[in-house]
């Protein structure tokens, strides 16, 4: 497989009148053709702003750093507000976490969703567009698709609104496709339905996605490959039964331990000490440290690189240099270090 992005060293900082805010930093990951990539970690690590910095969907006080976006091999960091109108919907596309504020209650879903479809085929026809709709509408589970596009927004549940912006997301057959947390408004029936017809639709058009949450359940249940996010950075990244069985990164090690499958029993749930530091003035060395139960000396004073694992699993701890002691992981018991 190619692929389809590739980010390197990208980093997006936030002017606000209290300082600079680094909420992405030094980030590199690729993304294959058909994959899903899950992009996991607390709130405010840096998640969304990622997916929306690739599409320049940023606010005003958002600035690029450094750093290099490509998609299928063509540099497109420093590609202006016209040039990505003419990508986003074709190559890129996004499915946001609530989709009452991706839907206008006042015109029907079949019309947002043709308006979505006129943007890059503004000749279509209107015979065509209309069964283009429809059959949009059908490829998200939405039936009797004919006479529930002249509804509107209210007329649909949370669950068959996620389906209509699905469809919206869908209309020009993207390439990447990424969902920011779109099922975290719903409940969790609703939030299984919508996860299998996220794997049956990239199934059916080969549509490789990036999908950020902060549920590891639903991870598990959609990713072909992990990324940990921890203070802007990726910590861990590497394909899920890597990040599930075989976890190095500590702060991974926490997510993993918080989840109730791994309580054991217990009445107390785990929960990872501290609260992350703020992103206006980062620490020096490993921005996980005053968290971490098993850092050593040499976090506080120097950032850790990247260790390689595997040729598909990499992980930012010093833990993983052939200095460190050899530290039991509390997920499998076994020993971790080179």
């Amino acid at each position: 497989m190619s692929n389809l992005l590739e980010v390197k060293n990208l980093s997006i900082s936030f002017c606000t009148p209290y300082g600079e805010v680094e909420a992405v930093r030094d980030v590199s990951f690729e993304l294959q053709e058909g994959e899903i990539l899950a992009v996991v970690g607390e709130s405010g690590c840096g998640k969304s702003v990622l997916c929306k910095a690739i599409m320049k969907l940023l606010p005003k006080n958002a600035k690029l750093k450094e750093g290099t976006i490509k998609t299928a091999g063509i540099d497109i960091t420093a590609y202006k507000e016209n040039e990505m109108c003419r990508l986003r919907g074709k190559l890129f596309s996004m499915v946001f976490q609530d989709p009452m504020t991706s839907l206008n209650p006042t015109i029907p879903i079949g019309n947002q969703i043709a308006e979505a479809v006129l943007v890059h085929n503004p000749k279509i026809s209107k015979a065509d567009l209309n069964r283009r709709v429809i059959e949009l509408m059908e490829l998200v589970g939405i039936q009797d698709a004919d006479n529930r596009r002249k509804l509107y927004p209210y007329n649909f549940s949370g669950g068959m609104r996620q389906r209509s912006v699905m469809a919206m997301a869908l209309a020009s057959s993207p390439k990447i496709l990424f969902a920011d947390e779109p099922t975290t408004s719903l409940d969790v029936t609703i939030q299984a339905q919508i996860l299998d017809l996220l794997i049956d639709v990239q199934r059916k058009l080969n549509t490789a996605t990036v999908f950020v949450t902060h549920d590891l359940g639903v991870v598990a249940r959609v990713a072909d490959r992990v990324a940990v996010m921890y203070a802007g950075k990726i910590v861990e990244i590497g394909t899920a039964e890597e990040i599930f069985y075989d976890p190095r990164h500590p702060y991974t090690w926490g997510l993993l331990r918080a989840l109730p499958a791994y309580s054991k029993g217990s009445d107390r749930l785990y929960t990872i000490p501290g609260t992350p530091p703020s992103l206006i003035d980062p620490p020096t060395g490993d921005a996980f440290a005053s968290r971490n139960e098993y850092a050593l000396e040499i976090d506080y004073k120097e950032a850790p690189p990247m260790f390689k694992v595997s040729e598909t699993h990499y992980a930012a701890t010093w833990l993983l240099s052939e200095k460190a002691p050899k530290i039991a992981s509390p997920m499998i018991g076994g020993k971790h270090g080179n």
